[in-house]
């Protein structure tokens, strides 16, 4: 949750707004705590993704059998871990579960300010809405905001579904590297993004100016 900050000159009007203005506001804490649930689910993701990869590894290793055991057919055993690599495809793919569900509540926040600019055109009878919420920023632009967010997401959540599908079932050692490299740094969820997140805080109010 956002941390609840003193209420001073700059930002006294933020913190008694109503209205369109409040919703707006509170879907800003919304937008903050959601980032911030994917942000620890991609990193659980990412650490269930590389201990996957290293089980695989240790499977293609043939075991050698010590000189002292017994004779037997093959100079070589299985290595152990099907169990353990299935155990951990399932938490992974739970992990998706997880944040699928974030991105369906990002879908409700954009969502929910389509109908607040809506309502805002048609108070103020004209496109976006003719007065700032806040500082400078109309109801289209906070609008446009959730929309920008929601299209990294639903694009990064793509990527990972296909990671999820493929990363235990490729026998390229260099292709799952790839795999565990889009994991971590999320290429459709680029800085601007939480440059965007921040701005939105400062204009709500959630930041001071």
């Amino acid at each position: 949750m956002i941390d609840l900050m003193e209420v001073t000159s700059s930002n006294r009007k933020c913190s008694a707004v109503t209205g369109s203005a409040r919703k707006v506001r509170d879907n800003a804490a919304d937008w903050h705590n959601l980032m911030l649930r994917w942000d620890r689910l991609s990193e659980e993701g990412f650490d269930v993704a590389t201990s996957i990869v290293n089980t695989k590894r240790s499977q293609s290793e043939p075991l050698l059998v010590p000189e002292a055991s017994p004779p037997s057919s093959s100079s070589t055993q299985p290595a152990p871990g099907a169990a353990e690599l299935q155990e951990r495809c399932l938490k992974l793919l739970n992990i998706m579960e997880k944040m699928s569900a974030v991105v369906v509540k990002m879908e409700r926040l954009a969502a929910s300010q389509e109908a607040l600019r809506e309502l805002e055109e048609f108070r103020s009878g004209s496109a976006g809405g003719a007065a700032p919420l806040f500082h400078s920023w109309t109801a289209r632009q906070f609008e446009d905001t959730s929309r920008l967010l929601l299209s990294a997401f639903m694009e990064e959540l793509k990527l990972k579904q296909v990671i999820v599908q493929e990363l235990a079932h490729t026998a390229s050692s260099d292709l799952s590297m790839v795999y565990l490299s889009c994991w971590l740094h999320q290429p459709f969820i680029p800085p601007q993004s939480r440059l965007t997140l921040e701005a939105l805080l400062l204009e709500t109010g959630h930041r001071p100016l």
